[in-house]
């Protein structure tokens, strides 16, 4: 089977690797997406134990329209009850990029038309949507007059891990975390150190790295489950096998903030994720933060300046570079912001550059060698 993975732009490249260490074959990066061949228990596995997949789509229909009459003779041509029944709630969620569409949702609606109408054809009954908690989620995607119709097997986003218990204002996505750390290419034989990590998104998604702790196992639900062929017994046995691999973490992951209502969120996620061996936390100021390793990783999500004013967001990034400089030599840090102006104050020359999205926002993830002493060679 054909199948489609979601990803956040930038970590197209991480997920194609995540995907071939799962098993898969014919992997193609493409944007915000990656294409790949599996069955079933691929699918199961992919959606339990994936870090930086946001979605998985099967597709069931691929087709050329020149008119929405078009749209509905394909969707009625797909053998509906391969995946549910007349009893099946169901939704659509369209994304249409047609001359043939003036409005996204009437494409939507023509599907739904044709898919009712498949059952009531067959069994005199219609399945009902229901856009809050669908039974069946299906993905109608139009990009001129290319249709695919896909089958969402995750439903809820997979980067809702379902560890998080609170959060501070603005997380850090999951599968953004994940996919920094993968970038990043930090292993768990390095400490790692988050001086800003808010409701601890970096150091929790590190623990699970480290402790290979499926970032599935907290969910109570994936869209296959409710699938005319879901097999229990398969993903029983995916679960079982992929918790048995669960280790105890052989480095200490650090976290802290200037905020004392942060810290306490995250050492409640911390505690839901089963990591409070693993993941140390303390408030603390990063200008006063000394790295307890000299050879470890940083990973800073600073602010990016919606609710400060210019000279403070300015000042703050210059603390950042300072600090890094003087309280952290010979450790690598990595940052990650949408403030590009801002950015300059920090004052240091990145190695690498990485280009992200963090929800709408655009961000760079910089690179920084944080050498003892200095560079330059010494003199004769």
């Amino acid at each position: 089977m054909k199948f489609v993975a979601k990803t956040l732009y930038g970590l197209e490249k991480v997920l194609a690797e995540e995907l071939i260490s799962l098993g898969a074959s014919e992997v193609q990066a493409v944007n915000r997406a990656v294409l790949f061949n599996g069955d079933k228990e691929l699918l199961y596995r992919v959606n339990y134990c994936a870090r930086t997949a946001l979605s998985v789509l099967m597709p069931v229909a691929d087709f050329r329209i020149r008119s929405k009459d078009d749209l509905y003779n394909g969707g009625a041509k797909v053998e509906w009850e391969r995946f549910m029944d007349a009893d099946n709630t169901f939704s659509i969620v369209p994304v249409i990029n047609s001359p043939h569409f003036v409005h996204t949702g009437y494409a939507g609606l023509i599907l739904k038309d044709a898919i009712a109408d498949y059952f009531r054809k067959r069994t005199g009954r219609r399945p009902s949507v229901d856009t809050s908690d669908p039974g069946i989620l299906i993905n109608l995607h139009i990009s001129n007059d290319l249709v695919t119709i896909s089958i969402d097997s995750s439903v809820v986003p997979l980067f809702k891990r379902g560890y998080r218990q609170v959060q501070t204002a603005a997380p850090l996505n999951e599968v953004l975390a994940a996919g920094i750390l993968l970038l990043s290419g930090w292993k768990a034989s390095a400490t790692l150190t988050d001086p800003m990590c808010g409701s601890g998104t970096i150091p929790i998604e590190a623990g699970l790295m480290a402790c290979k702790i499926p970032p599935g196992k907290f969910r109570q639900f994936f869209g296959f489950q409710r699938w005319k062929d879901f097999d229990k017994e398969l993903f029983e046995n995916i679960k079982r096998e992929s918790d048995s691999q669960i280790v105890s973490s052989p480095v200490k992951i650090f976290g802290s903030d200037i905020s004392d209502q942060a810290i306490k969120q995250t050492e409640a996620n911390v505690s839901r994720s089963g990591l409070s061996d693993v993941v140390s936390l303390e408030v603390s100021d990063f200008k006063n933060f000394n790295t307890v390793d000299k050879q470890g990783f940083v990973f800073l999500n600073p602010p990016y300046g919606q609710r400060l004013q210019p000279d403070e967001i300015d000042g703050l990034y210059g603390m950042i570079g300072t600090t890094l400089k003087h309280n952290f030599p010979g450790t690598t840090a990595w940052l990650i912001t949408s403030n590009k102006e801002s950015l300059k104050n920090v004052g240091l020359k990145p190695k690498e550059k990485h280009i992200l999205f963090n929800g709408a926002l655009e961000c760079i993830l910089l690179k920084y060698e944080m050498y003892q002493g200095t560079k330059k060679p010494e003199k004769d």
